[in-house]
């Protein structure tokens, strides 16, 4: 049985999990952050392709996703995105879109998914998204993903507040996980992530962080 996330609101726009005592987005700009570390930190949009795969920890209010997609379309990407996203603490729908609902620039795609949020669906197809959403502690599931993928979203809470999603065993499965030449980013650079990234494989980077955070962390799997 999933667990369902806990949340309070802050300034009634920022969902904060109480249970990781941690907002599930930047407080100056989540659409920003997340274009900062995760687009950009992965090469994206000059990587993509038909069938381009992004592996992610960490589902939250789905913004990776939307922002992901609304690039893919925004640069004329044709074929499918395929995205995958790992989540023990399922947001509610109504949650999810009250959180999206702040940034109106995906709006229109936030429109579009609604439904799949709201009827519950872990799996579906669009025209141009083919998205799976694996329940369960990450740990356990992610070793069990079926293609493995071309750039990785580490997402999670802070490690200080998290640090389930951060052991050096996950990691290696998502090096494991990652296709040759495959990328990973992070807000964080905490120095136990940088190290098992590259224990686990990975050429490990720290690059300027975004807004108030000095660093994060790129990461790329040799060909």
């Amino acid at each position: 049985m999933n667990q369902p996330a806990e949340l309070t609101w802050r300034d009634g726009q920022v969902p904060v999990s109480t249970r990781f005592d941690d907002p599930y987005f930047s407080l100056e700009n989540g659409l920003a952050e997340t274009g900062y570390v995760f687009l950009d930190g992965n090469g994206l949009p000059e990587r993509f392709q038909d069938g381009f795969h992004i592996a992610e920890l960490g589902f939250g209010t789905g913004l990776n996703l939307l922002a992901a997609l609304h690039l893919w379309r925004e640069t004329g990407q044709t074929g499918k995105l395929h995205f995958t996203s790992f989540e023990a603490y399922p947001m509610e729908a109504d949650a999810m879109l009250k959180a999206q609902a702040a940034f109106t620039d995906l709006t229109k795609i936030s429109d579009e998914l609604a439904p799949y949020w709201q009827a519950g669906s872990t799996r579906f197809e669009t025209d141009d998204l083919k998205f799976t959403l694996t329940l369960g502690d990450a740990r356990e599931t992610v070793s069990n993903m079926a293609n493995k993928a071309d750039a990785w979203f580490l997402d999670g809470f802070s490690p200080a507040k998290n640090p389930e999603l951060w052991e050096a065993g996950l990691l290696a499965q998502i090096a494991k996980q990652t296709a040759p030449d495959g990328t990973a980013a992070t807000y964080t650079a905490a120095g136990h992530v940088r190290r098992a990234l590259a224990e686990a494989g990975f050429n490990v980077e720290r690059r300027a962080g975004f807004g108030r955070k000095r660093h994060m962390t790129v990461a790329r799997m040799p060909a």
